[in-house]
């Protein structure tokens, strides 16, 4: 079953593969004050942090590997 998250008192599904936008979204970047989410995505995988994938033109995130990144961080940096 996707995960959801609550949007403007809607529940958002979240799909096996997302788009930067949801990726962001799934993330929570756009709740935290970065100028840049997009930027700070492309950071993460410039660093090998985090894994897209290209499909067409576009670039796409599997969910799995977005829980993969923060199991990560969480292991790596717990607070």
């Amino acid at each position: 079953m996707p995960s959801s998250a609550t949007v403007s008192g809607t529940i958002e599904r979240f799909p096996e593969v997302l788009t930067e936008d949801e990726a962001i979204r799934y993330l929570r970047l756009d709740l935290i004050d970065i100028k840049d989410p997009s930027g700070t995505l492309a950071y993460y995988r410039r660093r090998g942090l985090l894994k897209a994938t290209q499909i067409g033109k576009a670039l796409r995130y599997r969910r799995i590997e977005l829980e993969r990144f923060l199991d990560e961080l969480t292991r790596t940096n717990p607070r």
